[in-house]
């Protein structure tokens, strides 16, 4: 069979984002950096006890609405895998879910599930 010719715009980036500057590309890894280092320090606070779960749970600041549910209950005390994966089933939440993306059922059922 031959090859069927290809349209000019299929040549071309057709679908994908227009490039980004360097000027934007460096404000992108500048922000992705800060909440990488916020997030690293929100889980040491966590594991030291100085931040409660619950609170993060209901209210949310911004910087961890993409972060997963999963990586952050492993940051609390006495949570491991196994512990985290069953609470996660047992609440119905996906261990891919980002606290940003939990229902408010989900988010009611995690806290008072962590709360006994």
């Amino acid at each position: 069979m031959p090859a069927a010719p290809q349209s000019p715009a299929r040549t071309q980036s057709a679908g994908l984002a227009p490039e980004r500057s360097l000027t934007q590309r460096m404000d992108a890894l500048q922000r992705a950096n800060e909440i990488r280092t916020r997030r690293a320090t929100l889980k040491r606070d966590l594991k030291a006890g100085r931040a409660q779960i619950h609170g993060l749970l209901l209210d949310p600041p911004p910087y961890v609405l993409t972060a997963k549910v999963f990586d952050l209950l492993l940051a609390v005390p006495k949570y491991g895998r196994v512990k985290v994966n069953r609470i996660l089933t047992h609440c119905r939440i996906s261990p891919s879910k980002t606290i940003g993306g939990l229902s408010e059922r989900q988010r009611n059922e995690l806290v008072s599930y962590l709360r006994r």
